[in-house]
């Protein structure tokens, strides 16, 4: 099955990073995939999304229109996107600064305070990473293990020191 999500959010708030996770952890479990951001006029406080297509067959394009999984971490993107979703799908949202504007009842909606955890827990700035692992568990389709060492790949060697943190942000959030 085509798994087509969408990470969406303010700049700073690690919405790319945690595409790129995604994308490493699907490649890394033999996927085919592939990776779009997009950035607002400007990067930090500025609205982000990436598109990331994960897939056992060839991916003719990035473009992913109806997303089967939105993660959505501010209320813009929430507002933006979650139309959007495709019927059947998922939605990840952060309820700490997300108000839920939709009715819509023909898709999974899961809340997790993730900005919330993540300041209670000593996570400041990995509420991306919570809210990934929890996404990993509500979805099903990339094992925790397989977002662990996306994880590993897509740290850089100048930032070693902070894997730990985003692998104990994405088991707060796995096991919410």
């Amino acid at each position: 099955m085509a798994h087509n999500i969408l990470f969406a959010g303010f700049g700073g708030q690690g919405v790319q990073f945690a595409a790129k996770v995604t994308t490493y952890a699907g490649m890394m479990s033999g996927h085919e995939v592939s990776l779009l951001p997009s950035y607002g006029p400007e990067m930090r406080g500025g609205t982000s999304n990436c598109a990331v297509r994960i897939d056992s067959k060839m991916i003719a394009s990035p473009i992913v229109n109806e997303p089967n999984i939105l993660m959505a971490l501010n209320q813009p993107s929430y507002d933006k996107f979650a139309e959007k979703a495709e019927a059947g799908g998922y939605i990840i949202y952060d309820d700490s600064l997300i108000k839920r504007s939709d009715e819509r009842t023909d898709i999974n909606v899961f809340p997790i305070p993730a900005t919330k955890l993540a300041r209670e827990n000593g996570y400041t700035g990995l509420a991306n990473m919570i809210a990934l692992g929890y996404m990993a568990k509500k979805t099903g389709f990339l094992s925790l293990e397989d977002i662990k060492e996306g994880l590993k790949k897509a740290v850089p060697a100048s930032k070693a020191a902070l894997l730990d943190k985003n692998i104990e942000a994405l088991d707060l959030g796995y096991n919410y």
